[in-house]
């Protein structure tokens, strides 16, 4: 979850400010996250899976976006890989197009954007859930 703190953006040529909330942050680097190959999907929370029973969507499910001590901006993402890729090539490839997003969409920069690989999802996994799905809620063929 994001730091209660908001990050404040401040106008050279006027003076005036714009703060942000680190969870705008969060759903920023969140959809970019998820359009990125080789990526599977993002970790959620209980918060996140609360919301996908309510249908709500949380984009910025899987990110955690910091100020350290320095005042820098650092994210850690928490992502689901497909099996079959280059875990550091999917990660460096990350974390460019996360950075590049957040430049062009806020000006910010981050100091570190941490990749936390935690889970591989197999081709085998997917078929199999979707047949326990489907057997789960069978057709009412009586009505």
């Amino acid at each position: 979850m994001a730091d209660s703190s908001k990050i404040l953006l401040s106008g050279e040529e006027n003076g005036e400010q714009i703060k942000i909330d680190p969870s705008v942050l969060e759903v920023i680097l969140g959809i970019a996250a998820e359009k990125i190959d080789g990526v599977a999907g993002m970790r959620g929370s209980l918060k996140s899976g609360l919301n996908w029973v309510l249908g709500r969507e949380d984009r910025g499910k899987g990110v955690n976006v910091s100020v350290d001590d320095d005042k820098k901006l650092v994210a850690d993402v928490y992502v689901y890989l497909n099996s079959g890729v280059n875990v550091p090539v999917v990660a460096t490839n990350l974390q460019k197009a996360l950075k590049a997003q957040l430049v062009q969409m806020t000006d910010l920069e981050l100091k570190a954007i941490n990749v936390h690989v935690v889970c591989l999802v197999f081709p085998e996994d997917e078929k199999n859930a979707e047949e326990v799905t489907s057997e789960l809620f069978p057709e009412d063929k009586d009505k």
